[in-house]
């Protein structure tokens, strides 16, 4: 059994739900997890933004639009007059839920969450409802009976395999249908696992279920070697390791959610990246192997602030690395990048994280420095390699690099720098590419000769 997920891209129109309802048909018994289509997701925040604002018609108008893309489709996909009304009158029940609400309740954190949910469930809806349609059996199930997060806003894996225990006859069942990013916090109310989630909850169904693979389907062949966007000749890789693809997606590999890797890790459960517009092609094979070969990928994460904190006590200054991480600790803000010497630490965090109270309570720690502007350049691949870090120091040593670490799993160099200068240290650092294969050019030669 396969977990295949959809993203906003691969359900963007008609024709590509076409796709990946015979993508999910051509693999029998699975689970699919679809997106919003694409762009949904972002239209639903904007009424969301309005409804906070008290826009209300604004917030109606918005609403109404997004109705009408999902029942434009759904004349396109089934054609059928009687039946195109039944699902469209189905559809307007979810839309007629958050008009209630923009009429009789204020706005609030978890009222935004259900208007965001619509996205999924609709589209989830209308791609089952297009399964059955085909001949396909199909049974659509609510994230919300699978997924429920815990106190502190994660998933617990031994919940969602409870949750997938209870669905029985799975064999019988044909393909199950349900929704990515959206779930239940621990109070019960509707939640989600933040933008890109649904690359999440794909893994954590395939941990639940002890599947046989996650396939994540998206628009490109496989997670690239850098960043297409600034670089023009990446190129995909075929296989990474659970932790290379977890410090490519945690710094910034757009392809995947930072969090998806480590349920899959936990069961050793391979995860598949997959182009729906070149099925046959590869794409990306995420596993346990530990086959490291050179220099994999680089990857970048922007808007970053970098914190600088000096002990007022010059020399031994016991506790101040603890009482620095107890800090960002109560304030439930994450640290990317640590580099430390004996008398100041620096560490980097979102720049949408920054926090007056943290920086208070930091300043009763020691002397602030604070440096906005700045982005994560991470290099991942065989970093123990003899030469390998010179050479990526030797690379970058015209840029105005504020910070260097090397992650603990060995496997990475992170370089912290202006956001102005990542484009260039992006094509700057493709080179490590060129290089390496020309080392393995002559190195072959060298061995026939």
């Amino acid at each position: 059994m396969k977990i295949l997920k959809f993203g906003g891209t691969s359900l963007g129109n008609t024709q590509r739900i076409k796709t990946a309802a015979g993508i999910a048909s051509s693999n029998g018994n699975c689970i699919v997890v679809c997106s919003a289509m694409g762009k949904i997701t972002d239209k639903l925040e904007d009424v969301a933004m309005a409804w906070k604002n008290n826009e209300i018609y604004t917030a109606i108008n918005k609403l109404k639009y997004i109705e009408n893309e999902f029942k434009y489709n759904c004349h396109e996909l089934f054609k059928t007059d009687s039946l195109i009304s039944n699902i469209t009158t189905d559809i307007h029940s979810y839309f007629e839920q958050a008009l209630n609400l923009f009429y009789n309740e204020k706005y609030t954190e978890k009222s935004k969450n259900f208007i965001l949910s619509i996205g999924e469930l609709v589209t989830s809806y209308i791609f089952k409802r297009y399964l059955s349609h085909t001949g396909t059996k199909a049974t659509l199930i609510s994230a919300f009976d699978l997924i429920r997060l815990n106190e502190d806003g994660e998933p617990v894996l031994q919940e969602i395999s409870y949750c997938a225990d209870n669905l029985t006859n799975f064999k019988n069942s044909g393909i199950f249908v349900t929704q990515g990013y959206i779930c239940l916090d621990s109070q019960g109310d509707i939640s989600n696992l933040n933008r890109g989630g649904s690359d999440y909850t794909a893994t954590l169904l395939g941990a639940a279920f002890n599947a046989e693979s996650v396939e994540i389907w998206t628009d490109i062949d496989g997670l690239h070697n850098n960043d297409p966007r600034h670089v023009h000749n990446t190129t995909p890789i075929r296989d990474l390791s659970f932790n290379e693809a977890s410090e490519l997606a945690y710094f910034g590999a757009k392809v995947l959610h930072p969090s998806c890797i480590w349920p899959a890790m936990e069961k050793n459960v391979p995860v598949y990246l997959k182009n729906t517009f070149n099925p046959r092609s590869s794409g990306t094979c995420i596993n346990s192997s530990k086959d490291i070969k050179g220099i994999k990928a680089i990857a970048a994460k922007d808007q970053i602030t970098i914190i600088r904190i000096t002990s007022g006590r010059m020399m031994n200054a016991y506790g101040f690395l603890k009482k620095i991480f107890e800090t960002f600790h109560s304030c439930k803000i994450p640290v990317d990048v640590v580099t430390t010497s004996e008398v100041s630490v620096s560490v980097t965090i979102e720049k949408d994280l920054q926090d007056k109270i943290l920086i208070n309570k930091l300043e009763k720690l020691g002397y602030i420095d604070i440096e906005y502007d700045q982005c994560i350049v991470c290099v991942v691949g065989d970093i123990l390699k003899p030469g390998n870090v010179a050479e990526i120091i030797n690379t970058v040593k015209h840029f105005d690099i504020r910070m260097i670490s090397m992650g603990a799993s060995s496997n990475n160099v992170t370089l912290v720098l202006p956001q102005n200068q990542k484009s260039k240290a992006l094509k700057t650092l493709h080179t490590l590419f060129n290089n390496q294969k020309n080392l393995s050019q002559k190195s072959c030669l060298q061995t026939h000769s």
